[in-house]
């Protein structure tokens, strides 16, 4: 199979398998671990919520995680030349597929941007911990909330959103410094490689990241009125589950938690090792993404619980939670400094990690359609963020919305149908056999074939439908 190979010369890589998993696992990790599951979880009745999306995790991982793992390492390359790898195979032209493959690219580099926008509101919240002004802030929702609204200026258009900035002169509003600051620290990163950058930042990150939010849970249930939240956590209503919109919103979830968009995990894949189990590796991504989410579930439902009881169900996922509400609440427990700090650094490591993983893509395709050096692709790409993100601070939720609604799903679907459905099965299996312990089993391919590709075309539409499912 080395004439389907588009490697680079001396490609770089990960090291070690568990490096490989936790870079993974933090490309997961992001915010909708943190600010949009636990309200998913509270709202839709605890375990009558966790049952369909467990479910969820396990097909999605054991199919879509798998597929995009294998089509990168198979290429040696993300999904430009992944997806010409397959029209290849099946029609002798590598061009169609390229051409498709530019789709998950350009849905990286968006998302990437607009993420770029969110990271430096964490970047300023983490100082804001550690230096005490957050805490100072107090339990005034005024102040909270002017804090944030100062942070992220908002505006119903994108030409209302480039007027805003333009006549300010683009530092005057927003958080045009702290995006930066987040941005030149995630470059920074990126440029000491896969190995010396990536696979070392996660190393560190993922562990103290899982380290500081189990002992932010432990602290939380040792306050009064933490049990409450544990409720919410751990009701079932059994006609809970007969509602679509249950379903709906747990698939949704576990899609965009397990990262399947045919970039992020595609580019990582191309990086693995011919020898590594992808199967076993799929599996500890989609187990450890899990417990991320309920430990920030854990942390996050209980200690609102604590300070605003009833009142929890008044509250709604997105950065209002993290920024506004969960503000409130820290600064009104015991500790409430400590814990505001420590929260924060979670979040921030897992904001690098996600952002790493996003830029990457785009960073990769410079490297391998134009044999650019990796400090000059990581420089282009990272101009291109600044410029752009920095341009479009008040319009960043829409611009979030118009990707993950529409390019993520699609770029899902699109790898899929090339692994699935373009690629020949006997290659296909092959990719996803090389280097395992024992064969996949023979539900694998229809299982991604038939059901985790509609999947992923359903998910397109119900995004649409509802205005976003995850």
């Amino acid at each position: 199979m080395s004439n389907e190979k588009n490697t680079l010369e001396n490609r770089d890589g990960f090291q070690s398998k568990w490096g490989f998993i936790l870079a993974c696992i933090g490309s997961a990790v992001g915010m909708g671990n943190i600010w949009r599951f636990p309200i998913m979880v509270q709202k839709y009745g605890g375990m009558t919520f966790l049952l369909p999306y467990f479910l969820f995790v396990i097909l999605i991982g054991a199919s879509g995680v798998i597929e995009e793992f294998a089509l990168g390492r198979r290429a040696g390359a993300g999904p430009v030349g992944a997806f010409g790898m397959c029209t290849n195979d099946r029609f002798g032209k590598k061009t169609p597929g390229e051409a498709v493959g530019a789709i998950p690219i350009i849905g990286s580099l968006m998302l990437a941007i607009g993420y770029t926008v969110v990271l430096g509101w964490i970047f300023k919240y983490t100082w804001m911990g550690i230096s005490g002004s957050l805490f100072g802030l107090g339990t005034d929702m005024g102040a909270i909330g002017g804090a944030f609204g100062a942070t992220a200026p908002e505006a119903e258009t994108l030409g209302e959103a480039l007027g805003m900035m333009s006549s300010n002169g683009f530092f005057g509003i927003g958080n045009g410094v702290w995006q930066l600051f987040g941005l030149v620290v995630s470059l920074i990163i990126m440029a000491m490689g896969i190995a010396g950058g990536i696979e070392k930042a996660n190393k560190i990150m993922m562990p103290v990241l899982f380290f500081l939010f189990l002992g932010l849970g432990i602290y939380i249930f040792t306050l009064d009125g933490s049990g409450e939240g544990y409720k919410y956590i751990f009701t079932l209503k059994p006609e809970g589950l007969l509602d679509p919109e249950v379903w709906v919103f747990a698939f949704g979830q576990a899609f965009f938690s397990l990262s399947v968009a045919g970039n992020g995990s595609v580019i990582y894949g191309s990086y693995l090792s011919k020898s590594e189990d992808i199967p076993s590796s799929a599996r500890n991504v989609a187990i450890f993404d899990t417990m991320a989410a309920l430990l920030a579930a854990f942390v996050i439902i209980p200690a609102m619980a604590v300070v605003l009881g009833s009142g929890i169900n008044e509250v709604k996922g997105g950065p209002g939670l993290m920024f506004v509400y969960l503000v409130n609440v820290f600064n009104a427990m015991p500790g409430g400094r400590i814990i505001g700090m420590i929260f924060f650094i979670c979040v921030l490591f897992a904001g690098v990690s996600s952002i790493v993983n996003l830029y990457e893509a785009p960073v990769a395709f410079l490297q391998e359609k134009f044999k650019m050096k990796r400090i000059g692709a990581v420089a282009t790409i990272g101009v291109i963020g600044a410029i752009v993100s920095i341009a479009i601070q008040p319009w960043t939720s829409q611009w979030m919305d118009v990707v993950s609604i529409y390019i993520c799903p699609l770029g899902a679907m699109l790898a899929g149908i090339m692994f699935f459905w373009i690629y020949k099965k006997e290659h296909a299996l092959d990719a996803v056999n090389e280097g395992g312990k024992k064969q996949i089993g023979s539900w694998f391919y229809p299982l991604g074939k038939f059901i985790y590709v509609p999947l992923a075309l359903l998910a397109l539409i119900l995004g649409a439908w509802y205005g976003g499912i995850g």
